[in-house]
């Protein structure tokens, strides 16, 4: 009975899209949403197995859970995604826009343009898209419900990145100023937009991009001398999308251990 009493609970809520959850910092985000009663959409691009790992874990919570595939630098994919979040749970609540690629460590002199135009596409523009896309159905101007929006950011657009990835730091850079300026411009329609800068986290991120040993080699640099960890990221993520944080909007929040 008390299941019963969840599920039902559950069931009242819209839709949360996290792009790229299948694992990391997405992945955690999802799972948190699950357990605070969001229905998740979990995107991912090419990792399928492990968004479906993510779904059975959110689902095993007592929430409902789609993976849906999508390459959020596509518009195409970007409408299935919505799309999808329509049907299966009937209105959009929620956005994280997580999804994003590194273009590899490079110096400015190094960088490729193809690499650099794939991830500006997906950093940039992808988080555009979606953010056009949730607010179309989200907006009490348009007859939607508000809603909020979280971009995740990345610390490095404070820092700069040089001599391993400044034009990754760039592309978050215009994240944050891509985030102000819609929070400034939905305020009154019933949406909030936030972004989450995380520093140095734990994840597969660095050896993905060929440094295995950067989380030791930096945490030195991070006054609270260690990385941070995927689900502390999620919780400040979850708390800009929650009541608690009903009168913020357009702010950056640096989970960076003080770095």
């Amino acid at each position: 009975m008390p299941r019963r009493e969840k599920v039902t609970t559950l069931e009242q809520r819209g839709a949360l899209i996290v792009t790229g959850a299948s694992r990391g910092i997405g992945a955690a985000i999802a799972k948190l949403a699950g357990k605070q009663g969001f229905q998740v959409i979990v995107n991912f691009d090419q990792s399928e197995e492990a968004a479906e790992g993510t779904v059975r874990e959110i689902v095993a919570s007592g929430a409902r859970a789609r993976a849906v595939q999508a390459n959020v630098g596509r518009e195409d994919d970007v409408l299935r995604l919505f799309e999808a979040a329509d049907r299966e749970f009937g209105f959009v609540e929620g956005l994280v826009n997580n999804a994003g690629i590194t273009g590899g460590f490079a110096r400015v002199e190094a960088l490729r343009a193809a690499e650099v135009t794939e991830m500006l596409r997906v950093n940039v523009l992808g988080t555009m898209l979606s953010c056009r896309e949730a607010v179309k159905r989200m907006s009490t101007a348009r007859g939607g419900r508000g809603g909020a929006i979280v971009n995740i950011s990345s610390l490095v657009a404070r820092t700069g990145g040089s001599n391993e990835w400044v034009h990754y730091a760039a592309s978050k850079g215009a994240v944050n100023s891509f985030t102000i300026g819609l929070a400034r411009e939905v305020a009154a329609e019933g949406i909030r937009v936030n972004a989450v800068s995380p520093g140095l986290i734990a994840t597969e991120l660095h050896a993905a991009n060929g440094a295995p040993d950067r989380l030791e080699r930096l945490k030195g640099t991070i006054p609270m001398h260690r990385p941070g960890t995927a689900e502390e990221v999620a919780v400040g993520v979850l708390w800009l999308m929650s009541p608690a944080a009903s009168y913020i909007t357009g702010t950056i929040l640096e989970i960076g251990g003080g770095r």
